[in-house]
């Protein structure tokens, strides 16, 4: 990762981490912490997983953040109706002093801490905060639509950066302040129904505020998971003349030198391909093994031979068909040349240009395709609609990461970054 210095770049050419007034539930007037609380909009697996957030408190914030109703702007309009109501009846409240939030995820020996703030926008070309995924554009449209409509920030982006990349000399402030607060009674703590326990503290202290500010005014950050929301972000700031609070966006910032992420592959669920179909279409092209056994089993089938080269895992007909090693001549011809050898060579790349384009012709569209974070809902998913589940194996970080420092974007939904920090602990207000 590219070093950022004062003396060549000035103080704002890393990251800018803002105190903001965190908007949040208050405890007395919902069930529990835990029952308002939701994945990520785009983990949510619909419907199942939306009826069960729904049903397990009237105030979750899935009714933020996946309205539902017919159209696109009712959807929005009855968001932007339920953040009023709420406000007015108290479920939710704005802290009295802007504060930066320390944010910790723990289940088991796993742990994770982070800060989460407002963060300025910058485009990929000022190199400050890095994507390393393509966007949908109509899923910009969608988020667009709503946080316009809400004008909040509901809920925080996942970036990582990394204090062992430059700054000077033995400087980890924002590590240091994030470390000392987390030995502090936090303002709330909840152990969600997966397992993990979150807690949460506010800074507010001006000198451990200037610390934080100042080490990551060195760094810049790679987007872990999020870049629809960001690419949002900065499409909803060129709809406003800076400065507004629309030059920022809610952040939660993870330091991978002390607290490594995992990395997990997004599956497809192809809704219009039969299993028997798609490997009819590979024959002569991949080779294809059928693998005996469980889905753990084909997982890990899957991951030797992801050691070798290309791999994928195709079900959704009650058994499990490794594929691998694709004819080098169906590669050369179907993958572009104008990209580094490593962006050649990913899976996800493979997948969309190779199998998806040139031997499925499967449009990359909603009515097509799901992407979907877990393993067995992808199954599951594609044995009840008849359709294909493709299972990938993850990329490295240092591929991801190196990727993105050439300026390089992975295929969409190329990766999925964890533990992602639960929606609902804090909100951000633009008004």
């Amino acid at each position: 990762m590219t070093t950022l210095g004062t003396e060549e770049h000035g103080m704002h050419d890393g990251l800018r981490l803002m105190p903001f007034h965190g908007l949040r539930y208050v405890p007395e007037r919902v069930g529990s912490l835990a029952a308002v609380t939701s994945p990520p909009y785009d983990v949510v697996v619909r419907p199942d997983g939306l009826h069960h957030l729904e049903s397990a408190d009237p105030h979750n914030i899935v009714r933020l953040i996946l309205p539902q109703a017919d159209t696109p702007s009712a959807r929005n309009e009855q968001a932007a109706r339920t953040l009023h109501d709420w406000l007015a009846e108290g479920i939710l409240s704005a802290d009295p002093e802007p504060a930066l939030y320390v944010y910790e995820q723990r289940r088991g020996d796993m742990l994770q801490r982070g800060v989460i703030g407002a963060l300025a926008l910058s485009t990929a070309d000022a190199g400050i905060v890095l994507p390393h995924e393509d966007v949908m554009p109509h899923v910009v449209t969608d988020r667009a639509g709503l946080m316009r409509a809400t004008s909040a920030n509901l809920e925080p982006l996942l970036l990582t950066y990394r204090s062992d990349d430059g700054g000077p000399t033995g400087e980890t402030g924002a590590a240091d302040v994030v470390e000392a607060t987390a030995e502090r009674p936090p303002l709330l703590s909840t152990t969600t129904e997966d397992g993990f326990c979150h807690r949460l503290w506010a800074i507010t202290d001006p000198a451990e505020l200037a610390a934080v500010t100042a080490d990551l005014g060195h760094r810049q950050a790679l987007i872990a998971d999020g870049h629809h929301r960001w690419a949002t972000y900065l499409r909803l700031q060129e709809e406003h003349l800076s400065p507004t609070p629309w030059d920022f966006g809610l952040v939660l910032l993870v330091d991978t030198a002390r607290y490594p992420l995992q990395v997990r592959a997004i599956h497809r669920m192809l809704r219009r391909l039969p299993v028997a179909d798609a490997l009819a279409a590979l024959e002569g092209s991949f080779r294809v093994r059928r693998i005996e056994g469980t889905l753990d089993e084909a997982l890990t089938a899957l991951g030797a031979a992801s050691e070798a080269g290309n791999a994928f895992l195709l079900t959704g007909d009650g058994g499990f068909h490794l594929v691998t090693d694709p004819d080098p001549e169906l590669i050369d011809r179907t993958v572009r040349h104008d990209r580094p050898e490593a962006w050649r060579r990913l899976d996800a790349t493979v997948l969309h240009a190779t199998l998806l384009d040139a031997l499925w012709q499967v449009p990359d569209s909603a009515e097509h395709i799901m992407y979907i974070h877990d393993t067995e809902a992808t199954v599951d998913m594609a044995e009840r609609n008849g359709g294909t589940a493709v299972l990938l194996h993850p990329v490295r970080e240092d591929v991801v990461r190196e990727l993105a420092r050439q300026g390089v974007t992975m295929p969409r939904k190329s990766t999925s970054f964890g533990p992602k920090p639960a929606t609902g602990l804090v909100l951000r207000s633009l008004n």
